[in-house]
């Protein structure tokens, strides 16, 4: 039995921990980045996971458009990019919660003297009141899920992703495995419905499988699109949604440079995929949950999507 089966079956403590992470990387081949010449979007990019990986990616010679709500955390990001040597860093202020503010980004993005190679979905929100925006939608539906869908499909639409290998990649979660997709679970609005961790695990159910869509999309381009999961991570969002998980685990959380690996992996292998819906975790690509590929196929969901947008 390989190290990886034997981490399953011994549960998810043990798998998605930074033991899971140490004990598979013992039998990978050293990872050689170069982005040189590529243009990355991030969002969610001034903490966390995306802080992490938007310095990496500069390291491996990338330009990377970094997208925040706060200004101030931005400078913070651009101060540690000029320290480390890159200052090829364009801050982005977009509340992502905001349909106007991702459309505005998108025509930015779209204006921009060069196009997108790599397009990181990884802002997002768990909420366990629920929170209307300024624009009536639930908070973390619109972060979550409505914004990857905008930014995508604006780019795409605008012309403004690279026409050689694009690559998408959705910052998913193990929640996002366990569950089939329900569309009438998505955006719910009445308080006493609202379940925030039953939320966030559609919303991410939806992301992988947005991705299935956007890998065939770009499939005549050379691209491809993943969804993966970082394993369980130390991060602020972490702490603050679930402070329970966090302080009941605190001792097997990985840091952010394990969360990052797979999304770099990724972007400098681009590993053929298979069929169907999909989630990469620890340079694997790994089958949802029994149960959880039922419920309506990507093109319901789509139009579905493409309503909610168009209800502004």
């Amino acid at each position: 039995m390989r190290p990886g089966q034997v981490l399953r079956q011994a549960g998810p403590l043990l798998s998605y921990s930074w033991l899971g992470y140490r004990a598979r990387r013992l039998f990978w081949r050293p990872l050689a980045l170069d982005f040189s010449g590529q243009h990355w979007v991030v969002t969610g990019a001034a903490r966390g996971l995306g802080q992490a990986l938007t310095l990496q990616a500069l390291r491996a010679g990338a330009r990377v458009s970094a997208v925040g709500r706060n200004l101030a955390s931005l400078q913070q990001l651009q101060d540690a990019a000029r320290a480390q040597g890159t200052p090829q860093l364009q801050a982005e202020v977009c509340d992502c919660a905001l349909q106007s503010a991702v459309e505005g980004l998108v025509r930015r993005l779209a204006g921009g003297p060069a196009p997108v190679d790599v397009l990181v979905h990884n802002a997002g929100q768990l909420q366990h009141r629920l929170t209307l925006t300024a624009e009536g939608r639930e908070a973390s539906f619109a972060t979550n899920l409505l914004a990857p869908w905008l930014l995508t499909e604006g780019l795409a639409q605008a012309g403004a992703l690279t026409a050689h290998r694009p690559l998408v990649l959705c910052m998913a979660s193990e929640g996002g495995t366990r569950q089939p997709l329900d569309l009438a679970r998505l955006h719910i609005r009445d308080p006493a419905r609202y379940r925030g961790l039953q939320a966030y695990g559609q919303h991410k159910r939806a992301q992988i499988a947005l991705a299935g869509h956007w890998r065939q999309r770009l499939q005549g381009q050379g691209g491809d699109a993943y969804a993966l999961h970082p394993g369980w991570v130390d991060t602020a969002l972490l702490r603050t949604a679930l402070p329970g998980f966090h302080a009941a685990r605190r001792l097997w959380l990985r840091d952010t440079a394990a969360g990052i690996d797979t999304a770099l992996w990724l972007a400098a292998t681009r590993p053929p995929q298979p069929a169907g819906p999909w989630i990469w975790f620890d340079r694997r690509a790994r089958p949802l949950d029994p149960g959880a590929g039922a419920g309506p196929d990507g093109a319901a969901l789509r139009a579905w999507l493409q309503r909610e947008a168009g209800s502004r």
